[in-house]
């Protein structure tokens, strides 16, 4: 195995170039989402690397259903922040 393959294939783009090193955020995890399904859809690989990028595919978007519960917690959280001392009809008045 070369030392490429032991690393992230999150952190490559499809030529090979390098992308980053920190965690990708979900923009970056739906490009390379994106990416899997164009290489998985191509119906050209070999049955292995196939399943290693469907395995790599269920992992970010575990992730990213983590991100937006995250954020949609913190929605959340700002609303009900603003609506503290307002009626509950919403008027304000």
């Amino acid at each position: 195995m070369s030392e490429r393959e032991n690393l992230d294939p999150f952190l490559f783009a499809e030529d090979g170039a390098h992308i980053a090193e920190e965690t990708p955020d979900l923009e970056a995890r739906i490009r390379r989402l994106e990416a899997i399904v164009h290489r998985l859809e191509g119906g050209d690989l070999p049955l292995e690397e196939g399943l290693s990028l469907f395995e790599e595919g269920v992992r970010h978007i575990r992730e990213a259903e983590q991100l937006l519960a995250r954020a949609e917690l913190r929605v959340e959280s700002l609303v009900a922040e603003g609506q503290q001392g307002q009626p509950a009809d919403g008027t304000g008045s």
